[in-house]
């Protein structure tokens, strides 16, 4: 805290003298020639001065500064303007010393304390408050005395209680020493190793030997502005802690994170509510588990989900979106869960689902005892904060989900090459650790990649969806109709009535099923034909010499393997495979070529298209060097890379049993991000919550239309590129200019603005048309082509 800092700066070498001489002077020879009016305004404090010449000399009794408080104020309107006094936090200080003997009211209230000394705990240590201290007296010395300017530079974090709520308010500390001056004692000490104290300017030894102490004298006084930054302190310490797997554990961390919430929202009385949500389970985590054979739920509350039917949390999770109750005992809609949580005291509550890659995952709830404490004006700092909040309570599901797998089998994995040096490294320290005891089993480090940047792209397969009902539907219709052959036939052999009913349900099948194909009518048709019909064909085979054929005919269109006709959906699958195939080899082939360029992570899925997304930057790579050149050069080859694709697919077309049109998108990320690598899930996944966004695009992106429009953004034998900055655009304004001259593009770009997607706004796309005839097309990408395009495009290889 303060004390002990003040503690330390005792020992402060330099002589300071508290002195308004520079504010004097400002006023005597600044003021007057700033404006007209300032300069009679000036007169007349120096006027004022001329009557209290004490206030020129070095103040040791600060008695002399309240005999002229009037005159004080005044010359302090140059420091503090007058109109924002009330209301700003700041303070004239002896310089270099945290005593204050001039301040705004709000900081006199509460950042002063007896004796004017600060009251408020800091943010560094005492230790190093004075080694920066004394490096910014230094800066004061080289600049007045040799005109050299050397910027210092530590963040200041001052923290105090507030006396109304007892909750702590946080400000960053800004020194102002405009009203500081050094003054040699005697002659100007020479400066004989300027570059020597400059390259030394961090070790106080140093810069004692070349420059002591006593040589100078500290005059004047230091302007402290506070600026409150409590949210900002607050959601930087909720992501720290949030970050560790036992914040939502341990008990005395839940209440740390209480306390901080608390302090967030202004809410002395605020209490944290947190559960999981794990498949049909509810994990209650309200008041923090014990950490009980490290296991993160032994000793929650279990309860099913059934139990929150109707209840705020029910409602809260069907929305989607926070749901606030300004008096739970007004609420007409209470439930049982209600009540009892009446029965804890609370009255006024505010329920937030908590997602994670679109699924709930738990939630959160905050409470009062005092009705309408929190209303509608809260929910934008409490939806900062619900991220974070995710990613521990998912951290701690995968946790839970890691054990249960742990007895099932030994965990493997398949590294990609480009980063398996950094496994290699986080295992052998991991055998490092469990040898030398620090960790009683082999556990394997955290493995994140800081500051990389994010490609990714989609070739996607236009309709495949509606083809493949049409494709159940056929093969449905065709075994219903086979099987109404059959039971007619044997009804036209011996007139039995349960033959005729069963031919009549066959056909109101055939009927329903040739109108419209609803969800779980597949599974229906197929139970009824083997359940109800084909059980009898053996014996129908005996009532006449058609029925033999007509059950044979049955027989021989099923698909032996599966029991089913399975011709259009046969078809409808070759198709689908034979683009993936084709997409997914030519992909692979030319990311191999493209590893030799610069080594990148890529990793791709396939379903009903490919997907791919790669990440390159520094800290992929093992010796750390990278390029903006390199960033570039994997941007044009991916846009070389989709015109492959796309003739490749157009090509295909003529061979495909099920016409199938593919469609192609490249997602652009301007600023780098945070991957790390999700052992339970055996990938990498973007970390931190200012990063989901892009998680979000790229699951959503896919079935953007154009603003105003039902037009989807994606067309087939063209490329769409979706944006956010104009930077991004620009960049590719310039690949396409390159691919048009190299007759992979055609000669005009549309630059859409698309429709809001659920979480995400503000997108932009430029699409423009494939060459499919394109003479380059057919080869892999030219490598030497993409580079020698990057340095000749407008800026040569830049991130900015």
């Amino acid at each position: 805290d303060l004390q002990s800092s003040t503690a330390a700066l005792l020992d402060f070498p330099f002589k300071v003298e508290l002195s308004l001489a520079p504010l004097a002077d400002f006023w005597t020879k600044e003021m007057p020639r700033a404006h007209p009016v300032k300069g009679v305004l000036a007169r007349m404090v120096e006027e004022e001065l001329r009557k209290a010449p004490e206030l020129f000399e070095p103040i040791e009794d600060l008695s002399v500064l309240a005999r002229h408080r009037e005159l004080i104020d005044m010359l302090m309107a140059v420091v503090f303007a007058p109109a924002e006094r009330e209301r700003a936090y700041g303070g004239a200080m002896v310089p270099f010393h945290l005593r204050s003997f001039y301040a705004t009211p709000a900081f006199e209230r509460l950042l002063v304390g007896e004796g004017g000394y600060l009251r408020a705990r800091i943010n560094v240590d005492p230790a190093t408050v004075a080694a920066v201290r004394l490096r910014y007296a230094y800066t004061v010395v080289l600049r007045r005395v040799y005109g050299i300017e050397v910027d210092v530079d530590l963040p200041i974090v001052l923290t105090v209680s507030c006396p109304e709520t007892g909750l702590d308010r946080h400000f960053k500390a800004l020194f102002d020493s405009r009203f500081v001056d050094a003054v040699p004692v005697g002659a100007v000490p020479p400066l004989v190793d300027r570059e020597g104290l400059l390259a030394r300017f961090a070790d106080p030894r140093a810069l004692t030997a070349l420059l002591p102490p006593d040589r100078f004298v500290i005059r004047g006084f230091t302007v402290l502005r506070a600026v409150e930054v409590t949210d900002q302190e607050v959601l930087s310490s909720l992501k720290r802690d949030l970050i560790d797997k036992e914040s939502i554990i341990s008990t005395a961390r839940f209440q740390g994170l209480q306390a901080k919430l608390r302090t967030l929202f202004r809410r002395p009385k605020l209490r944290l509510g947190l559960a999981a949500v794990d498949g049909d389970q509810v994990l209650m985590l309200n008041s923090g588990a014990r950490v009980e054979n490290a296991c993160i739920f032994a000793d929650s509350k279990h309860h099913t989900v059934a139990e929150f039917a109707g209840s705020i949390f029910d409602r809260a999770a069907r929305a989607g979106n926070p749901l606030l109750v300004e008096d739970l005992a007004a609420d007409p809609a209470r439930t049982p869960v209600e009540d009892e949580i009446l029965r804890s005291g609370v009255r006024n509550i505010v329920v937030a689902p908590l997602h994670y890659q679109d699924e709930l995952i738990g939630m959160l709830d905050l409470g009062s005892p005092d009705p309408g404490d929190f209303s509608a004006l809260d929910l934008p700092k409490l939806e900062e904060v619900l991220p974070l909040f995710s990613m521990a309570v998912n951290r701690s599901l995968e946790e839970l989900e890691a054990r249960i797998q742990a007895f099932i089998k030994e965990k493997c994995t398949a590294i990609h090459p480009s980063v398996e040096w950094r496994f290699r490294r986080a295992v052998l320290d991991g055998i490092e650790r469990q040898r030398t005891g620090a960790a009683p089993t082999l556990e394997m480090e955290p493995i994140v990649f800081e500051d990389v940047y994010p490609l990714y792209g989609l070739s996607d397969f236009r309709g495949s969806s509606t083809q493949r009902a049409l494709a159940v539907q056929a093969d449905l219709l065709t075994q219903l109709g086979l099987a109404r052959d059959v039971l007619r036939t044997a009804h036209r052999a011996r007139p039995l009535p349960a033959l005729d009913e069963l031919a009549y349900r066959t056909e109101r099948y055939l009927a329903e099923v040739e109108t419209s194909l609803r969800s779980g009518d597949e599974m229906a048709v197929i139970a009824f034909l083997r359940k109800d019909v084909e059980p009898l064909f053996d014996h129908l085979q005996a009532f006449g010499a058609d029925v033999p054929a007509a059950v044979e005919a049955y027989r021989t269109a099923l698909e032996p393997r599966l029991g089913t006709v399975y011709r259009r959906r046969k078809a409808f699958e070759e198709s689908i495979t034979l683009l993936n195939e084709a997409i997914s080899s030519y992909l692979d082939l030319e990311e191999q070529a493209a590893q030799a360029m610069f080594p990148h992570y890529f990793e791709k899925q396939k379903t009903d298209g490919v997907d791919y997304s790669i990440y390159v930057g520094s800290s992929l790579i093992e010796d750390g060097r990278f390029d903006p050149l390199y960033l570039k050069n994997l941007r044009l080859w991916q846009l070389m890379v989709a015109c492959g694709i796309a003739i490749r697919a157009d090509r295909l077309k003529g061979r495909l049993a099920v016409p199938l049109e593919t469609t192609n998108l490249i997602l652009v990320q301007h600023l780098p991000l945070a991957i790390r690598f999700r052992p339970d899930e055996k990938r990498f996944d973007v970390d931190g919550a200012y990063n989901i966004r892009y998680e979000i695009i790229k699951k959503r992106i896919d079935k953007a239309v154009v603003r105003g429009t039902s037009e989807r953004l994606t067309q087939p034998g063209k490329i769409a590129v979706v944006y956010t900055q104009l930077r991004e655009a620009a960049e590719y304004r310039g690949y396409f200019e390159y691919l048009r001259h190299r007759r992979y593009l055609g000669p005009d770009v549309e630059d859409l603005e698309l429709e809001e997607l659920q979480g995400v706004q503000g997108l932009r796309a430029l699409r423009v048309a494939v060459e499919l005839d394109g003479p380059r097309l057919d080869a892999v990408v030219p490598l030497g082509d993409v580079e020698r395009a990057v340095r000749l495009l407008p800026g040569g290889p830049s991130l900015g």
